[in-house]
């Protein structure tokens, strides 16, 4: 089972894009982020076209979440991050396909530091800790994939002092990530990739992606019992490369069938 999650920047100005790399690389869910339209603009006929069922969440000009999955509809279970009925951020949804509970994140920026919407980034991740507890709780096969924008490690990031003064590089965020294997998730790309830069994002200007110049900020954490399923992780580069493309790259990773119970003789 291939599951992937790719910060599209715009769904509807990038479609041609997405069609291209569902084509090319068939993951049975993809996780969307950065929509940047109201629910009525997405371009579900053509996702259905392309063999992919939906659920999704817009807003308009900004953020926005989706779960795409192969040859059906996802079961929606929530949309929204629980703990402030106030927030009304598309930044989460939740559903389940083929047995895995599928999180789509895209969490806020923060930037400039200080400032009141780092303050909220913060506040926002604290509510999705207490939430991803509740998930681990459940003891089924999850995967909290999105754009968290946390870089988490000096080795997630080309020349860190460059990136001190950052929202995404700051201590409270990288200790939020770290917080949150301590309890039980597994980063999959650093699970299969323990040493080395595996870059997701690449600015646009000074000539970044073929300078290599990037940042890992779209992750998959995975519960223990997807954890034990994972046997490959990778970064879709060549699509970050084509002309017009989004600034990320897309992240997949693949989970083996689960094994199957042993029988009792009566």
């Amino acid at each position: 089972m291939r599951i992937a999650t790719y910060n599209v920047n715009g769904v509807n100005g990038r479609l041609e894009h997405l069609l291209s790399w569902l084509a090319d690389t068939r993951p049975d869910v993809a996780c969307l982020q950065e929509l940047k339209t109201p629910d009525a603009g997405f371009p579900i006929a053509a996702i259905r076209q392309a063999g992919y069922g939906a659920i999704w969440q817009g807003q308009k000009s900004w953020n926005g979440v989706a779960i795409l999955s192969r040859g059906t509809d996802p079961i929606a279970i929530r949309r929204g991050l629980p703990g402030d009925p106030a927030d009304r951020e598309s930044r989460y949804i939740e559903g389940a396909v083929n047995g895995v509970v599928v999180a789509c994140i895209y969490a806020p920026n923060g930037n400039p530091v200080p400032s009141a919407k780092y303050d909220a980034k913060l506040a926002w991740y604290d509510r999705f800790q207490r939430h991803a507890d509740s998930l681990l709780a459940t003891g089924q096969p999850v995967v909290l994939a999105g754009d968290y924008n946390i870089i988490p490690t000096d080795a997630d990031v080309y020349v860190p002092d460059r990136w001190r003064d950052d929202a995404l590089f700051q201590p409270a965020l990288k200790a939020i990530y770290l917080d949150l294997q301590a309890r039980g998730w597994t980063d999959a790309i650093r699970a299969r990739f323990p040493e080395g830069p595996v870059y997701t994002f690449w600015k646009y200007w000074r000539n970044s992606f073929a300078r290599d110049a990037g940042l890992r900020i779209d992750h998959l954490l995975l519960s223990p019992s997807a954890a034990t399923r994972l046997k490959g992780a990778g970064v879709d580069r060549a699509h970050r490369g084509k002309a017009g493309a989004s600034d990320h790259a897309p992240v997949w990773i693949e989970l083996a069938k689960p094994k199957a119970r042993a029988r009792r003789s009566p």
